[in-house]
C-alpha cells in the first residue's frame, strides 16, 4: 500500500513537492494525474535502478521525480506549476525493476492527493 502526501492549493508558479511511501518492498516508480472530466495519465516515471525516466512533455523541464530505495518512498518535485497541472495526483509502485510506462504496470496505488494551481 502506498501512502501520499504533499498536495494542496498553489498559485501559478509555485511550487509543491509529492512523496509517497510504501510499506512494502516494490521497485520501479510512477506518478499518474487526473484531471476532472480527463483520462487518468503517466505524469513521471523511474525505473529502479534510477537509469531511465519518462516526463510527460507538459511537464517537461518543472517537474522532477526520484526515488529513495532505502526508504521504499518516492517523490516527485513539481515546480513552475501552472493552472492546468491541476489535478489529483496518485503514485504507483511496480514490482518490476523496469520502467512502467502503463497503468498496468503497477501493482500499488495511492489513494490520490488533489493539487489545486490558482491564476
Amino acid at each position: 500500500q502506498r501512502v501520499e502526501s504533499g498536495g494542496g492549493l498553489v498559485q501559478a508558479g509555485g511550487s509543491l513537492r509529492l512523496s509517497c511511501a510504501a510499506s512494502g518492498r516494490t521497485f520501479s516508480s510512477g506518478w499518474f494525474r487526473q484531471a476532472p472530466g480527463k483520462e487518468r495519465e503517466l505524469v513521471a516515471a523511474l525505473s529502479w535502478s534510477g537509469g531511465r525516466t519518462y516526463y510527460i512533455d507538459s511537464v517537461k523541464g518543472r517537474f522532477t521525480i526520484s526515488r529513495d530505495n532505502a526508504k521504499n518512498a518516492a517523490s516527485l518535485q513539481m515546480n513552475s506549476l501552472k493552472p492546468e497541472d491541476t489535478a489529483v495526483y496518485y503514485c504507483a509502485a511496480a514490482l518490476q525493476y523496469a520502467l512502467g510506462l502503463s497503468p498496468s504496470d503497477y501493482d500499488y496505488w495511492g489513494q490520490g492527493t488533489l493539487v489545486t494551481v490558482s491564476s
